[in-house]
């Protein structure tokens, strides 16, 4: 069978998600969903939580420190065991609650590792997202890629996609043709990549790993499930390389700054905005830099004059 064409558009986002906000909504057969009432530009309706398994369950993602959310997982998974809590990534969305769940029922938390950043900090630079980071956050399991966490009836196996953060995982329900995709990939809207807490190469390299797989559904951390992940990646894929084509047209044309870059690239998008596109562009050139298509004095960074290479 010959390859797929590149999608020649990015894709179509589905915003028709309704959180149904502390319920417990059966996505699957053994799965279901809690929508965490914390709405907002960089969440959608809220962070997902997810229940996988009958009897004996794994909870991915439990999500931040909030009472009614804790109350609703605890009403879902009264008269089961929980055997594990399966962290996609240390954002205090996701996060923070694991510890609470752990005391509660004895749970293994399971994770890639604590938060990092991508690389080092360079002089003089802070980083933006570590006020949303959960800093405090250690597994009692670090996982590799492959790695297999399983209870009755139900097997994950763990796909590392560093790219939105360094410590970020999907978790494939094996047989089944599910992955809990978390952040990495959603039908509402493109990933956050934003240095040092991200990465665009580790990011565009896991996207090239999830397209070598053959699953059915993702059931991402906000918004709605993916229901055909092969063609949705793809279109990703081209909305990135047109994102980072945009980057080298600006150049060319003689911006050399990255808000001058911004407010031509996201011209359409509400300012407020502006500052996170601002270091999705920092990433696109941080990867250009490393490749050789993009020269600039010193590290990429936000302050930094840009000249094709």
């Amino acid at each position: 069978m010959s390859e797929p064409r590149e999608t020649p558009e990015p894709p179509e986002f589905d915003l028709s998600f309704q959180p149904a906000h502390g319920e417990a909504v059966t996505v699957a057969e053994h799965v279901q969903r809690i929508t965490v009432n914390n709405p907002g530009p960089f969440t959608f309706h809220g962070t997902n939580s997810y229940i996988v398994g009958d009897r004996s369950v794994c909870v991915i993602d439990p999500g931040p420190e909030d009472e009614a959310h804790f109350q609703a997982l605890m009403a879902a998974l009264a008269g089961r065991e929980v055997t594990h809590i399966a962290v996609s990534h240390t954002h205090k969305d996701h996060s923070p609650l694991a510890r609470r769940l752990k005391a509660e029922t004895g749970a293994t938390i399971v994770a890639e590792g604590p938060y990092r950043p991508t690389r080092p900090l360079h002089e003089g630079e802070a980083n933006p997202f570590a006020e949303s980071s959960d800093l405090d956050f250690v597994p009692d399991v670090a996982l590799a890629d492959g790695d297999v966490i399983e209870g009755d009836g139900w097997r994950l196996t763990t796909i590392l996609t560093p790219g939105h953060t360094a410590n970020h995982a999907a978790f494939a329900l094996d047989d089944r043709g599910v992955v809990f995709s978390a952040d990495h990939v959603m039908a509402w809207a493109t990933t956050i990549v934003a240095p040092p807490d991200g990465a665009m190469g580790d990011y565009m390299a896991s996207l090239e790993r999830l397209l070598q797989r053959d699953d059915q559904v993702y059931f991402p951390g906000h918004g709605g499930p993916v229901n055909d992940p092969a063609a949705f990646l793809r279109g990703l894929r081209t909305h990135r390389r047109m994102r980072e084509r945009a980057v080298l047209e600006r150049i060319r044309a003689g911006d050399r700054l990255i808000p001058d870059m911004v407010r031509a690239i996201y011209a359409s998008t509400d300012p407020r905005l502006h500052g996170a596109a601002g270091l999705s562009v920092l990433a696109h050139l941080e990867d250009l830099v490393e490749k050789g298509e993009v020269t600039t004095d010193g590290p990429a960074r936000l302050s930094g004059v840009y000249r094709i290479g």
